[in-house]
């Protein structure tokens, strides 16, 4: 159980691309709005095929959370949401 508004980390994952962390960090800010400097991590994986982003957010609300992880995860470039 969460009590809001709490930091929360989203990390996301998909096929290594050149714009790949900027969609992610788009379909965030269209739930969460600014983003802090900082927030943004990213890592390619070990072939170099897939790469994971990783934004920590201030949720406030499960509501929030829920339709952010919908839209992520309905993405045709998103394999998976954390």
């Amino acid at each position: 159980m969460f009590n809001f508004p709490c930091d929360f980390p989203i990390k996301v994952m998909g096929k290594s691309s050149p714009d790949f962390d900027r969609l992610v960090v788009e379909i965030i800010r269209r739930h969460c709005g600014d983003i802090t400097e900082g927030a943004v991590s990213s890592r390619t994986s070990k072939g170099g095929n897939y790469l994971s982003v990783t934004v920590n957010i201030q949720a406030q609300s499960r509501e929030q959370l829920d339709n952010l992880y919908q839209e992520l995860s309905g993405h045709e470039q998103v394999t998976m949401v954390l």
